[in-house]
């Protein structure tokens, strides 16, 4: 069996309407050398209180949910320290990571200096012959228990997943993914690059894999 090394952090974000500035709830799962230890989710009141029906109807989430949670500076002072300098993991991370770096602004806060995996783009090269790299696609395929668009659950299935891909394609840790030709994203207070690649080699139809606990 490999065992995976390093530390990650995965991320779900959930928004109120089509403003990357809505964040109404954010799920957190703490990675720790090749293991989950700890998802948190946190409702969050967004400045403007406007929630579309169409937002609603996927999340459940509704204005009155969030009317006496924290707005988004309170619940980012209670993650930033231990999000700085971790490796995000993100499941379609052009989402999650452009929700953090617009709700960030809109509030005056600084940007965290992070690489981060994108793990559609991860899974895409892990299992290229699945038909679909959608975040319950995976989970139904590796067997992981998935709330789908509960933040904490979404994270959760997400850090899974990269840990199951990554065994898979025999890597060692993390930081052997550039080697596959894949090229980490990354968010720091100067700017901010897309993570790329995972296209993969076909290969010989995907077994089930065993769930990395």
């Amino acid at each position: 069996m490999t065992v995976i090394t390093g530390h990650a952090v995965a991320i779900d974000f959930e928004t109120a309407n089509e403003a990357r500035t809505s964040a109404c709830s954010i799920g957190v799962a703490w990675i720790e050398n090749g293991r989950v230890t700890a998802t948190e989710e946190h409702l969050i009141r967004p400045r403007e209180l406007r929630f579309n029906s169409f937002n609603s109807a996927i999340h459940g989430i509704r204005a009155e949910d969030v009317a006496g949670a924290p707005e988004f500076p309170e619940v980012w002072a209670a993650l930033r320290e231990r999000v700085q300098g971790r490796l995000i993991l993100a499941h379609n991370a052009a989402f999650d990571l452009s929700v953090l770096r617009h709700t960030l602004t809109d509030y005056g806060l600084d940007w965290p200096a992070c690489d981060y995996l994108c793990t559609v783009v991860l899974a895409r090269r892990a299992w290229p012959t699945l038909t679909g790299h959608r975040l319950n696609h995976l989970a139904d395929f590796l067997g992981i228990a998935l709330d789908h668009h509960r933040a904490g659950s979404d994270a959760e299935a997400c850090g899974r997943i990269a840990l199951a891909a990554t065994q898979e394609m025999g890597l060692r840790g993390f930081g052997e993914i550039e080697g596959t030709g894949i090229s980490l994203g990354r968010i720091a207070p100067g700017g901010y690059s897309p993570c790329k690649g995972g296209k993969g080699r076909g290969k010989a139809p995907p077994r089930r894999p065993r769930v990395v606990a």
